[in-house]
């Protein structure tokens, strides 16, 4: 068996499409469907059903997986044990990220910098699913995450709650709502057509969303959906858009990020519209550091502190 096979068959485990997996590794898909029929071989079992519309884990393949991702791990730990020794400092904190984290993020890493100037932060972006897998395999030190974790999360794991991420309407800026700078009810937009991902991407903002809309007494009305962020707010802000309009959310913490002039962002009148932000860590095995890294991410927010004394 070798790595390359293990990491080649977790990247279709990820996918699920033996061509989106070489294009994420860079290969062609021929090669890729080689080196994971030699590792079946070896192994002597099949790890994926393959049909001509979809590609699934057998039993056998799901097993596998936890066991190729600690592999994969230890690979990793492996080649940072040596790059500690090599280059006398110490391993880098490699913590998962969420899109929009915005001045959260800063406010952590500047707090950080300032506790332990020593230690180093490498950051990766994954799905929120993939991100807890990465912690329990050791190959995230821990792992920022909106809302609370599908059906309770990943065993072996502790979710820290670390602060409020509010959410903000966003709408055409040539919209009514928009006239006035401040703020929106949800009422207020219930004949606009609401754009959100599907819920398998974001399940807890997308549940947050809908059931505060059945909560003020409407069910949202759908529409189309958009294959980014940018391809929504364009689509939002778009000239030939109909005069209702589409509306979305945004985290206000990535709302301060974004420049765009032809969408508004305002905040809601309603209540609950925000998400607690947690730090997926594992109970057992802390990575050194992660004292430093939580006493960083407890520092105020002080543009939280601003508008409380307003």
């Amino acid at each position: 068996m070798e790595l390359r096979q293990v990491r080649y068959f977790v990247t279709v485990a990820q996918e699920l499409h033996f061509g989106r997996a070489a294009e994420r590794l860079h290969i062609v898909q021929s090669a890729v469907s080689q080196q994971i029929r030699r590792l079946e071989r070896e192994l002597g079992t099949d790890l994926f059903d393959r049909s001509a519309r979809q590609v699934r884990l057998t039993a056998v393949g799901e097993r596998f997986l936890p066991e190729a991702r600690a592999l994969l791990a230890a690979e990793q730990r492996a080649l940072a044990v040596v790059a500690e020794l090599t280059a006398g400092r110490p391993r880098a904190l490699r913590l998962g990220t969420s899109t929009g984290l915005g001045a959260h993020l800063d406010r952590v890493l500047d707090a950080l910098a300032g506790l332990a100037p020593e230690i180093g932060v490498e950051l990766v972006s994954v799905r929120a699913r993939e991100r807890l897998d990465r912690v329990v395999s050791h190959d995230l030190d821990a792992a920022f995450l909106r809302g609370e974790p599908d059906g309770g999360g990943r065993d072996g794991l502790s979710f820290v709650p670390l602060w409020q991420d509010p959410l903000v309407a966003v709408v055409p800026a040539r919209h009514r709502l928009a006239a006035v700078p401040g703020t929106v009810s949800l009422a207020e937009l219930a004949d606009v057509p609401l754009v959100l991902t599907e819920r398998r991407n974001n399940r807890a903002l997308v549940d947050l969303v809908v059931n505060a809309c059945h909560d003020a007494g409407f069910t949202p009305r759908p529409g189309p959906t958009y294959g980014s962020l940018d391809d929504t707010l364009t689509a939002i802000g778009a000239p030939g858009v109909p005069t209702e309009g589409l509306w979305t959310v945004v985290y206000a913490a990535h709302a301060a990020r974004l420049s765009t002039p032809r969408v508004a962002f305002l905040a809601f009148r309603n209540l609950g519209m925000e998400l607690t932000t947690y730090l997926a860590i594992r109970r057992t095995d802390p990575p050194a550091g992660l004292d430093l890294l939580l006493k960083a991410c407890a520092v105020p927010d002080p543009g939280r502190d601003a508008d409380l004394d307003r």
